[in-house]
């Protein structure tokens, strides 16, 4: 297939690219900057210029694929409802331009918050409040316009070599701080994947996954906060605490309304249907590694 990749130049997107391209894909990676466009040649990808607000560029891109995987998200915590009117738009582009096709559209979307108080699964829809779920909801709908779309929600903690995510900020406030914090008794439960794990999902939804197909990107179902810490702590040489929930945000700063979320999630219903088994190191036999104390991590995404 010719797949039409957003965001291919990324964390996630670059193990995608390889993945696919592994499995005899060619791939197309849109690329807002040079330095993108280098990276996605050098890899072997076709370079497509373009950006999220350039709808114009995603719909040409997927005019001339087999399918596409919409990765691209622009992490800016401070404007989160407006970044994810953005990718509510592209989404909306890029149906547009497959509307009628049976060609594949897929996205990455996430587990946080999905079902409180339990571990939650593939059949879970989530709150339909928040923005960015109204997203994944707008994506599954595409099925009726003749769309073969699929989610892939992935874990807040996608992890491996080059993450600049959640955990490398919880380190980074560790260093910062002298200690290795985690909220209450640090139970609550964080799931986890690998992004080479998650970037094998995003294929096998690409060739396989019906219309309107939930996956989830979960390899571990809820490590306790707790036990992050805990390594992170022995890493770093500083000591555990616990810090208590109502000063979580002084602590963490934005992150610590996640920090506090007890948000486990399954995904026994992908590992049956795609017959996905994650094969890579868990989080903490990664964090293990010392690869993420290594140098201070980027504080985010690009």
């Amino acid at each position: 297939m010719r797949v039409f990749v957003t965001g291919a130049s990324g964390f996630i997107g670059s193990a995608v690219v390889q993945e696919l391209i592994g499995a005899g894909h060619q791939v197309v990676g849109l690329a807002r900057s040079e330095a993108s466009a280098e990276a996605l040649q050098r890899a072997g990808a076709e370079v497509h210029r373009g950006s999220l607000e350039q709808l114009d560029s995603l719909r040409s891109g997927a005019e001339t694929s087999d399918g596409v995987i919409h990765l691209a998200y622009i992490h800016d915590f401070s404007k989160f409802d407006e970044n994810a009117r953005v990718d509510r738009a592209a989404i909306e582009a890029l149906g547009e331009e497959l509307a009628g096709s049976e060609r594949p559209l897929v996205i990455a979307g996430g587990t946080l918050f999905l079902a409180p108080g339990r571990a939650g699964t593939e059949e879970d829809r989530g709150d339909p409040g928040l923005t960015r779920r109204q997203n994944e909801h707008l994506l599954l709908s595409l099925a009726e316009r003749g769309v073969r779309s699929a989610v892939v929600r992935l874990t807040p903690t996608v992890h491996g070599r080059g993450d600049h995510g959640f955990v490398p900020i919880i380190i980074g406030v560790a260093r910062e701080k002298g200690v290795s914090g985690y909220v209450g008794d640090g139970a609550n439960r964080w799931p986890a994947v690998h992004r080479l794990d998650a970037a094998r999902l995003f294929r096998l939804a690409l060739e396989q996954a019906p219309p309107g197909t939930v996956l989830h990107g979960v390899a571990e179902e809820g490590i306790p906060v707790r036990d992050i810490a805990e390594v992170i702590g022995r890493h770093l040489g500083v000591p555990l605490v616990s810090v208590e929930p109502e000063q979580a945000a002084e602590h963490f700063g934005f992150l610590g309304a996640f920090v506090g979320a007890d948000s486990p999630a399954s995904s026994a219903i992908t590992r049956a249907r795609f017959g996905w088994q994650p094969e890579h190191p868990g989080l903490l036999a990664d964090l293990d590694e010392g690869h993420y104390f290594q140098a201070t991590p980027a504080a985010a995404a690009v």
